[in-house]
């Protein structure tokens, strides 16, 4: 018990989900403006794509699950 950390409530307050969430776009945004490279082929689009698709899923998938109750909103 003695070696374990103390925190002060104000440390363990989630951070702001609007600005996460933003920022996921906002990332998004910019992984897609990565298409117009210099760059040849298809190869690295193909990544581009999957990343602003993982990106876009996690975002939904944190909307749809706090919107039906199962993830705290606290987190």
């Amino acid at each position: 018990m003695a070696e374990e950390p103390v925190y002060a409530p104000d440390q363990l307050k989630p951070g702001s989900r609007k600005w996460t969430r933003i920022g996921a776009i906002g990332s998004v945004i910019l992984i897609l403006s990565l298409f117009w490279g210099n760059h040849e082929g298809n190869t690295e689009n193909v990544y581009l794509l999957v990343t602003a698709l993982l990106l876009i899923g996690v975002v939904i998938a944190d909307v749809v699950l706090r919107r039906n109750g199962l993830k705290a909103n606290d987190q």
